[in-house]
């Protein structure tokens, strides 16, 4: 009867405790994304945004996005630059298309921190879609689906939100399975 007490007092402490080897950073693309990081330092450890990243430097958003924000960013992955028609990234990322890409780039983020709860509640009380404004003065329309999130680009386009609140020192990221376009 003691064992069982000391077991079921062990099991009980195991369960309240804190656990130091909990996982409390999610991780985008096999790394941890730190909450004490900013946007730029935690996506360049992802190898699902190698090619966002890239695009980054080439419109030379680096230091914007290292920048205080804070802002809310919609990452798309390689594969939803994968999904552009061939040849379309590497024409972007040609100096000469600096700003077409910038402008690309910048309609996937938000001025402020907008978490999936705050994007559930503009849908809500939208009766069922909500606007957001971008960086780049373009809208998003935010939609949801059962229980996903989904964006609508200007152009119609929809993205989903496959993971949802990546927290930065700078904001939040919410990954996107598709790259959104402006008009």
């Amino acid at each position: 009867m003691k064992n069982l007490i000391i077991a079921a007092f062990a099991l009980a402490a195991i369960a309240i405790a804190p656990k130091a080897n909990a996982q409390t950073d999610p991780m985008v693309g096999g790394a941890a994304m730190y909450p004490t990081k900013n946007i730029v330092e935690n996506a360049v450890n992802s190898k699902d945004h190698t090619t966002l990243v890239t695009a980054v430097k080439a419109a030379g958003l680096v230091e914007t996005l290292e920048s205080a924000g804070p802002f809310t960013v919609f990452a798309p992955t390689n594969e939803a630059f994968d999904k552009l028609p061939a040849g379309t990234v590497e024409t972007l990322v040609k100096p000469e298309n600096k700003a077409t890409l910038t402008k690309i780039l910048t309609y996937h983020v938000v001025s402020g921190r907008m978490s999936s709860a705050d994007l559930w509640a503009k849908v809500k009380a939208g009766n069922g879609s909500a606007t957001l404004t971008t960086v780049a003065g373009g809208t998003l329309t935010v939609m949801a689906t059962g229980k996903k999130l989904y964006l609508v680009d200007e152009k119609g386009g929809k993205s989903w939100i496959s993971i949802a609140d990546v927290n930065q020192s700078n904001g939040v990221i919410h990954v996107v399975n598709a790259v959104l376009m402006p008009n």
